[in-house]
Order: C-alpha cells, then sequence, then structure tokens
C-alpha cells in the first residue's frame, strides 16, 4: 500500500480522503464552490500518479494537486497556492501575531529558536489531534508544559505541573522548617504552592521550650513568605496561597496580615469559610473560635459575633483585595474522591482552582471555547458539541501522557509518590465569554445558563468516558475504590447511563479530571477571552512614544470586539450590540450565576476574580459573599476598582532604584513587588494597566504578570 512521509518524518497511509477535503476547502473560497466529483477525480488520479511507489513525500502530493488544479480549475489552484504557503508560513513563524503575542511566545515558550512546527511538537510530544488542535487555537496546555515539556533531554530541571499543595504544616519547629525546605525545593522546579496553617497553635499558646508562649500560627506567614521571594525560576520568584480556617483563634490577625505593607509580601492569603460560620451570620449569632494543643492540651477557646468578623472580611477584600474566601463544606462535598474516608484536601493552589490533597500536584490544559461556534456572529451560529467533545476526549489523553512523562520530574519523592497514586489532572476551558459573543448570547442571561449546562454535561461525561477508556487499557488509578467514587454526590448528578456503565465496568484513570484555571498568558498568545471570564473592557487607550519624545494615544479595540467589528462594518463602540458584556457592567450575581453554573460540571474548582466598580460598598461585598456560598461556589475573590491599596505611597523609596530594574534580577523582584503593593493596578514594567481577572492579573500592553507560576 502506498506510504507517505510527512515533513516530520512520520510514514502514513495515502488517503485520497484528505486530498479531497483540502481542494473542497480551496473551492470553497471561490466563486463557483464546491464541485466534490472533480475533488474526487483530482485525488484519484494524484493516487495513480504515485501508486507504484512505497512512499510518497507529502510536497510531491501537493505540487501534484497544484498541477491537476491549474489546468481544470486554475481559480481554485490560486486558493491552494495561497493555503500552502501560509500554511509553511504558520509552520516556520507561527500565528500572525501582535507584538505583545510575539513577545510572549517568544520569552515564555519558545526554547532555542525553535521553529514553530517544533514548538508543536515539542509540546504535543508527538500527539497529532493535539498539534493541531493547538495549531488551530482550539486547544493549549498550560505554561509549565509550554515553557518545559521536552527539556528535561537537555539537564532542565523542570516540572510540567503548575500546582502544588504541601501538607498542612504540623504543630512543630521541625515541620515548619520541613515546610519551607519543601516549598524551595518546588519553586526551583517552577511549581506553585498551597499551604494550609490550620493546624499551627494560636498565639500565647504554651510551648515547652525557652520562649514559654508561640508567636502564633501568623507570625510563620513571612518565613513561608520569604522564602517564595527568595527562590524562583529564570529570575522570576515562586507564587504561593496561604489559608487559615476561620475558626483557628488567630483568624482575625491573619485576615489583617496584609494591612501592613511590609508582611507576607510573596503570598496570597485565602481563609477557609465553614457552613456553621456562614450560619451564623445568617442568625446573627454567635461562633466559636477553638483550638485544642495536641502536644499540651491545652484549649484555646474564644466566642466571637459572626457578622463582626464577616465584616472584617469583607472591608478587608473590599480595601485591599485580600483575603478570598474558599467554602469547605462545597469544596470537601463536591469532587469524586468525596466518599473515600481515606482521601482529604490539605489545600489549594495559588489561584485557588486546583483542590489537592497533601503533595498533590496537577498538569492543566484548557480548551478555547470560541472556536468551536460554527458560523459565528450570524442568526445561524451553533456550538459544535461532537467536536468539542471530541476535543475533551483527546484532551483527557494528553493531559494522561503529560503526567506519565512528568511522573519523574516532580521536584520532590512525595510529590511522586501522589502523582502516581491519584493521577490527578486538569482539564480546563477559556474563550468563554467570547463564545457566548459569536452566538449572540449576553453573558450572565437565561440563555447563556442553559448553554452552560449543556456543555458543562457534555464535558464532564466526555472527560469520564475517556478516563474510563484509559482504565480499560491501563488501569484505574492505583487508589481507586469503586464503591466509594460511585457513591460520589458529583459523579451521581452528572454522569450519564452510557458513561456510567464504562465507569462501572473499567474504573478511573484519574482521580481528578476537569478545572477552569487563570489562563491569562495562554488567552493573550491566542487572542481570546480568560478562562471564564468576561470580557475586561471593550476598548482600551494604548501609549506609543515617538523619537520626537511625544506620547501618542490611540484606541486598541478587545480582539474578538474588534472581529465583530470588522465584520459589521461597525466603527464606534456605541453601536454595539447589548450582548456585548463587560466586568464593568454585568450584574454581580449574574457573574456569580455563571461561576456556580460551570462548578456544577467542575470536578476540581474555578479561579476566578469577580471586579467590581470603585463605588461597590462593603455591604454590597458581604452580599456578594453570601450569594456565592448559596449558590455552591467553591471560592470566591473580588477586586475593586480603585481600592484603597492603590492609593498607598511609599515616601522614602528612592525612586533612582527603578533605573536598575534592567541591570539586576534580584532587584527586579523585589521592586516589582514593592510597586505592586503601592499601584496594584499599573504595570511596574511598562505602566500599562494591569487586568484583574481569574485570580490574577495581566498587563495588556507588554503581557507581564506578578503570577510568575
Amino acid at each position: 500500500m502506498l506510504k507517505v512521509e510527512k515533513r516530520t518524518g512520520n510514514i502514513v497511509d495515502f488517503e485520497n480522503e484528505k486530498i479531497e477535503i483540502a481542494i473542497s476547502k480551496a473551492m470553497d473560497e471561490t466563486e463557483k464552490g464546491i464541485d466534490e466529483e472533480l475533488a474526487k477525480e483530482i485525488a484519484e488520479s494524484v493516487f495513480q500518479e504515485f501508486r507504484n511507489l512505497d512512499v510518497v513525500h507529502i510536497e510531491q502530493i501537493q505540487d501534484s494537486v497544484e498541477v491537476h488544479l491549474m489546468k481544470s480549475r486554475p481559480d481554485v489552484a490560486r486558493k491552494y497556492i495561497i493555503y500552502r504557503e501560509e500554511r509553511a508560513k504558520l509552520r516556520e513563524q507561527g500565528w500572525d501575531m501582535s507584538d505583545l503575542q510575539r513577545d510572549i511566545y517568544e520569552k515564555k515558550y519558545r526554547y532555542d529558536n525553535e521553529s514553530f512546527d517544533d514548538f508543536l511538537e515539542r509540546v504535543s510530544g508527538g500527539n497529532g489531534p493535539i498539534k493541531k488542535a493547538i495549531k488551530d487555537k482550539k486547544f493549549m496546555p498550560a505554561g509549565r508544559i509550554l515553557a518545559g515539556r521536552g527539556l528535561d533531554k537537555f539537564g532542565r530541571k523542570i516540572t510540567l505541573s503548575n500546582c502544588y499543595v504541601m501538607p498542612k504544616v504540623e504543630d512543630n519547629i521541625e515541620a515548619i522548617f520541613d515546610t519551607a525546605k519543601y516549598l524551595a525545593r518546588t519553586y526551583s522546579y517552577g511549581g506553585g504552592c498551597g499551604l494550609t496553617l490550620s493546624k499551627l497553635r494560636p498565639k500565647g499558646a504554651k510551648v515547652n521550650n525557652a520562649a514559654n508562649t508561640t508567636t502564633g500560627a501568623v507570625s510563620f506567614m513571612d518565613l513561608f513568605s520569604l522564602v517564595t521571594g527568595l527562590i524562583g525560576m529564570k529570575g522570576r520568584r515562586g507564587a504561593l496561597m496561604l489559608n487559615l480556617d476561620c475558626d483557628h483563634p488567630d483568624i482575625e490577625d491573619f485576615i489583617n496580615v496584609k494591612n501592613d505593607l511590609s508582611k507576607v509580601t510573596y503570598a496570597n492569603i485565602s481563609v477557609n469559610i465553614d457552613d456553621k460560620f456562614m450560619k451564623a451570620v445568617e442568625n446573627d449569632g454567635d461562633y466559636e473560635l477553638h483550638f485544642e494543643v495536641e502536644a499540651t492540651g491545652e484549649v484555646i477557646s474564644n466566642t466571637i459575633k459572626a457578622k463582626e468578623l464577616f465584616r472584617t472580611l469583607a472591608r478587608n477584600n473590599w480595601n485591599m483585595a485580600e483575603p478570598g474566601l474558599l467554602y469547605k463544606e462545597r469544596i470537601n462535598s463536591w469532587h469524586l474522591m468525596s466518599e473515600d474516608e481515606d482521601f482529604e484536601f490539605a489545600g489549594v493552589n495559588p489561584c485557588a482552582e486546583e483542590t489537592l490533597p497533601a503533595f498533590g500536584s496537577c498538569n492543566l490544559s484548557s480548551i478555547n471555547l470560541s472556536e468551536f461556534v460554527k458560523y459565528p456572529f450570524t442568526k445561524y451560529a451553533r456550538f459544535e458539541f461532537e467536536k468539542f467533545g471530541e476535543m475533551v476526549r483527546h484532551g483527557v489523553i494528553y493531559l494522561n501522557e503529560v503526567l506519565d512523562e512528568n511522573m519523574n520530574l516532580h521536584p520532590l519523592e512525595q510529590q511522586r509518590e501522589m502523582s502516581k497514586e491519584l493521577r490527578q489532572i486538569g482539564l480546563g476551558l477559556m474563550g468563554v465569554a467570547d463564545a457566548f459573543i459569536k452566538l449572540g448570547i449576553r453573558y450572565g442571561s437565561d440563555e447563556s445558563i442553559s448553554l452552560i449546562h449543556q456543555i458543562g454535561r457534555t464535558m464532564i461525561n466526555e472527560a469520564l468516558r475517556q478516563s474510563a477508556l484509559l482504565a480499560k487499557e491501563d488501569g484505574p488509578f492505583p487508589r481507586y475504590k469503586a464503591e466509594a467514587v460511585l457513591k460520589s454526590p458529583f459523579l451521581q448528578s452528572n454522569i450519564d447511563k452510557d458513561v456510567l456503565e464504562l465507569v462501572e465496568e473499567y474504573g478511573l484513570r484519574n482521580s481528578q479530571l476537569l478545572t477552569i484555571p487563570p489562563t491569562g498568558s495562554i488567552s493573550t498568545l491566542i487572542g481570546c477571552s480568560n478562562g471564564l471570564e468576561p470580557i475586561f473592557q471593550v476598548s482600551y487607550t494604548r501609549k506609543s512614544e515617538s523619537l520626537h519624545y511625544e506620547d501618542t494615544y490611540y484606541k486598541v479595540f478587545t480582539p474578538i470586539v474588534k472581529e465583530y467589528m470588522e465584520i459589521n462594518n461597525i466603527s464606534k463602540e456605541e453601536d454595539l450590540p447589548d450582548f456585548f458584556v463587560t466586568t464593568s457592567n454585568l450584574d454581580y450575581r449574574e457573574r456569580i450565576d455563571v461561576q456556580a453554573t460551570w462548578q456544577q460540571y467542575i470536578d476540581a474548582s474555578i479561579s476566578s476574580t469577580v471586579n467590581v466598580p470603585n463605588d461597590f460598598t462593603v455591604e454590597e461585598v458581604e452580599d456578594l459573599y453570601m450569594y456565592a456560598w448559596k449558590k455552591g461556589l467553591k471560592g470566591i475573590t473580588i477586586y475593586r476598582d480603585g481600592c484603597a491599596r492603590s492609593g498607598i505611597l511609599i515616601s522614602d523609596k528612592p525612586k533612582s532604584k527603578l533605573d536598575r530594574i534592567d541591570e539586576l534580577q534580584n532587584e527586579i523582584n523585589e521592586l516589582v513587588a514593592e510597586q505592586l503593593l503601592i499601584d496594584p493596578n499599573t504595570c511596574p514594567m511598562c505602566g500599562g494597566e494591569l487586568i484583574h481577572s481569574g485570580g490574577c492579573s495581566e498587563c495588556q500592553d507588554c503581557g507581564y504578570s506578578p503570577c510568575s507560576i
């Protein structure tokens, strides 16, 4: 049988159908349209031309197609030639990119001047469907995979997992400093970490050493923050999330710690909220802060008014954009392992989309939802569920391949063991807002919620289906307990009958499947909206510095807006239809409704920021928290435009130090961190505006993000 040598050197079977498809695509762009009979005739003629060979190169086939088209349909030949030239350019240089996109690609992800095709081959690991999906902007691995996959062959120690969670810090000095050691090693490989401090005894508790009493859980936050600031990769610091349970006696100090700008400068903080606390807030009741010191038997207890602590939480988030809230019962009850008595979450990763056990980790990739809308911006627009389901299955296969490849690339032996035992992956989404716009649906509307239910149900069932089929081939994950997983409320609420039969028969290859992480850099790279976030704004102003030292300001439209305006010959944003909503004009309850609907089908969590206007009140923050809890979110964080943090000045900081940013990388980290505390809305690198979304922030001009992992 005739074989074809592809440009990668791979040998595949000759298929007439592929030639027919390529010719039909070129025909479809001409006035005469598609002639299926002619396409079949040319494909057969090409086959006959090379049938006596063992192997023919793909370029020879395409040259032959050109000749046949020039004889029969010159108009199609021109389109076909242009298509070949564009694909050749794509293989070498990549997508058409803006300066910002090119900068992200070159500086963050491209390795050692590799061609774009080499980049795709390296990142995909030779997985053909994934390579094509990345090329078509339908799928994108997370940054750790893009930057690091395949580099272990060159001796580089880089993990392909974005996120890790450490064990809850035990209440002794050895465990505290072991944790600092674990953090440092993980950061050096490029991973970000989550850490729960709730087991540390509170301030004033007795200790059996020279100090007599402890300084408390909060005092050790600076230790872990310092390690995070010191250790990083490629001149970039690590990323850390610190959590504390809301019933810990040190909780108020924890909540207020970031009001002092000199403390805990290299960590995000979140509070683990239980249902008992939220019900006490609802009923204006009391709430007990309680801790029992295991080593001494000492009990520390304090009864407070729940509403007063709730107000402190809301005021600090309103004022300083921290801490975030994590709803413990929802986190612990809504996932595949919820009924396994031997399984426990230890915390969340820095952006809070991954709930993980001690030494747990997760590799991430995201599907661009907007590329699955057929006939976009027209009344015929529809979502392609079948193709999307196929992409989900390919994504699950791909992430399992990455998981296996990364098994020995984790920084710690305990992380390698946990990855092997639980096989957690994180397949996510981006381009959600763009998809709604292409379909003519307003983000947050009843119609958008209905569509999310349909897409979400498809996504979880196809992910479960593929994980079961992988289990059929390679066995379920080692800690799989059928009776526990099959009793999971998450599974029972979402699984279709045919998929359930597969899981019952074969089990699951993965203990965790879906998440929605922040996709700032990769979304910008391919020009789609971030995660599940609404678009941040319709347009923004960009500054251009001329050779004559005169600044020129011009309006730049968000990619999806620009595309719509060009197609519909619109020049003014005032003429855009009502389904163009942004973070500034979207009702926060509708915003939460969207996240809550997605969460029904996501077994991990969702990283997301609710952006609110400057005049948003503390009382509205409280209402937002309560509404998010009642709607079943696993976590919530807000960013109020122009919050007090941005008005704080540090008068004794010499401005001349800013000029040293380009000279010493260690000073970049220090100065940038301080500058972000002064003004979290302005990029410390270029002065552009920072967009806060997906639990992180990113500059829309230069692509800088303080979320270094």
